[in-house]
């Protein structure tokens, strides 16, 4: 979308309720910064409804937003095609595909969405191979080294009922496999501990202890960036492979055994929608078992 020098308004539409600030002005406004458009959010430039909010102020049918005049940015070149490779790559990751939403088995090593230098994500990369579809939005993010079950919505009010499961804990049930440095205490079950000073839990639960690692089962109670990652670093048993909080010497040991990759894996996606239980699996892919059969050996 074009900015203008004026300011210019925006009537959000009963569809996209429900929907966060920040996330719907960035799908409209492609090529303005996220750093800015934070920053005019917090400067009070932005309004709906002739008041000041925050970026993650979920919307209503009808709000009215206030949007400052903005200079002209450059223009970001939108792909308009994908090679072969990646096209191959994600439609075999398929796990579950309706009308309404899609769940990929997500690979390790692509970004969900584009930026930070990164031209294309799977999410525009699926645009582009589903031109027909008009509508095809994340439901929520996983970290580019980890993978597993990525939701995908083709519907405004699908996205919006998914939106609304994901705020109201236990409706959507999300499960992760975590390799961990150390043996896992037995009675460490639970980790209720609040990250950037917001409420946040997660319940482990022990499948396999091997000589100087843990396999376990991480059921998130809410969802806070890095969830999983903080907690277990926090109780004192970094994943395997994680470059920003885990033991960078314990990595390096553990490539050994052929983890070279963040060893986090949303394993199962459950939840019910409109009256239908949708409940996906995902594998583990070759490079993770082969690590857990060397393990066991």
């Amino acid at each position: 979308m074009q900015s203008t020098l004026k300011v210019h308004y925006l009537v959000v539409d009963p569809d996209y309720a429900g929907q966060r600030l920040d996330n719907y002005l960035h799908s409209r406004y492609k090529s303005l910064p996220k750093s800015r458009l934070y920053r005019i959010i917090r400067k009070g430039e932005v309004r709906v409804n002739k008041k000041r909010v925050d970026p993650d102020y979920r919307l209503c049918g009808k709000d009215e937003i206030r949007m400052p005049p903005l200079k002209e940015e450059k223009k970001i070149e939108k792909p308009t095609k994908i090679n072969l490779d990646l096209s191959k790559i994600l439609n075999d990751a398929v796990l579950y595909d309706s009308k309404t939403l899609m769940v990929m088995n997500k690979p390790s090593g692509l970004a969900v969405h584009g930026g930070s230098g990164i031209k294309i994500g799977i999410i525009e990369a699926l645009r582009i191979m589903h031109p027909q579809q008009k509508f095809i939005e994340l439901a929520h993010r996983l970290d580019r080294e980890t993978s597993g079950c990525l939701l995908i919505v083709k519907k405004p009010s699908i996205l919006k009922e998914v939106h609304r499961l994901l705020r109201e804990s236990g409706d959507i049930n999300k499960y992760y496999l975590c390799l961990v440095k150390g043996r896992w205490p037995k009675n460490l079950i639970k980790i209720d501990k609040p990250i950037e000073e917001k409420s946040s839990m997660t319940l482990f639960k022990i499948i396999k202890t091997f000589k100087n690692t843990t396999l376990l089962e991480a059921k998130l109670e809410t969802g806070r960036n890095h969830q999983i990652r903080i907690h277990a670093k926090s109780a004192g048993f970094p994943i395997v492979g994680d470059d920003k909080y885990g033991d960078k010497d314990f990595n390096k040991f553990m490539k050994a055994y052929g983890c070279d990759r963040l060893f986090l894996h949303a394993e199962k996606l459950s939840f019910n929608l409109l009256g239908e239980k949708i409940s996906v699996n995902a594998p583990l892919d070759d490079a993770l078992k082969k690590c857990l059969e060397r393990l066991g050996k």
